[in-house]
């Protein structure tokens, strides 16, 4: 695959594993927080109720390691698997988005002109989840297809696990009314903090923990803004990694909807696999 190809690929991958992330609502109304709710109450009551979503849209921007500032939108159903993100990622953002989607087994990257040039015409390469280990230099969680099929909430549910989550106010975003709420949270009180979650919910916030821990954070300044539905219309994390600051913020769109993500036409991809057994032929 071409360097070019390659980076934005993966600078694009990057920002998906960053930014599976948070619980989701786009509830109208003015938040309604009942006097004895504390904000550490506040936030663990908008945490569970994303462990019921099954499908979401939401925009994302902000810094990722090494990738610098990064942009886009995200759709996602959990059940069927299925996503589609247009995004732009570090100096490539004059290239145009890069746009992956995953369908099935499939993950499909796309880029602009420029890459098309180095791929005989076609816009689209095609990664088989299924034959991925023909490839040593890209495998399912380098393209982000590891974090793809976990509930995204999972990150928002991390600020559960601060000790100085504070309420900061009333604050409108994308026209509605929310409570911003902030807090900063050591990444391995948190796992401690899991043994008592149910197995489902367990599993899915310690991958998520996971992926953070091979980055070099162990740390995070978080903050969300939850809607009068107590569900989180916004949410930022800020943390340090092996390679550089992180910086996030992602804004949701809407939640439980259906999501429908075709793959790209057959005559506009190259498939991967298919290269690399000609390669091997050769």
């Amino acid at each position: 695959m071409n360097d070019s190809v390659r980076h934005r690929a993966a600078g694009a991958a990057l920002a998906a594993l960053v930014l599976g992330g948070g619980a989701v609502g786009c509830t109208k109304g003015a938040p309604e927080e009942s006097p004895a709710l504390t904000p550490a109450a506040a936030v663990a009551k908008a945490a569970k109720k994303t462990e019921g979503i099954t499908s979401l849209r939401y925009r994302m921007t902000g810094k990722v390691p090494e990738q610098g500032k990064v942009g886009g939108e995200v759709a996602m159903s959990m059940k069927p698997l299925a996503m589609s993100m247009k995004m732009t990622s570090g100096d490539q953002a004059a290239d145009g988005p890069v746009e992956i989607r995953l369908v099935g087994k499939a993950m499909y990257i796309g880029g602009g002109a420029e890459a098309a040039k180095d791929m005989g015409g076609k816009h689209w390469i095609k990664f088989d989840m299924s034959a991925m280990g023909a490839d040593k230099e890209l495998n399912a969680d380098q393209l982000g297809a590891g974090t793809a099929d976990r509930n995204p909430a999972a990150e928002s549910a991390f600020l559960t696990g601060s000790k100085d989550v504070k309420k900061i106010g009333a604050e409108t975003v994308g026209g509605v009314r929310t409570t911003h709420y902030k807090g900063t949270v050591a990444l391995d009180d948190f796992r401690k903090s899991l043994k008592g979650e149910n197995g489902t919910t367990r599993e899915a916030r310690e991958k998520s923990l996971d992926q953070y821990a091979k980055m070099g954070v162990d740390s995070l300044t978080m903050d969300m803004w939850i809607d009068g539905a107590d569900h989180t219309k916004q949410f930022r994390m800020r943390g340090t990694a092996d390679k550089g600051p992180l910086d996030m913020t992602v804004t949701f769109l809407d939640y439980n909807k259906p999501v429908t993500v075709q793959a790209p036409p057959a005559k506009d991809t190259a498939d991967l696999a298919e290269m690399m057994k000609g390669l091997k032929e050769n």
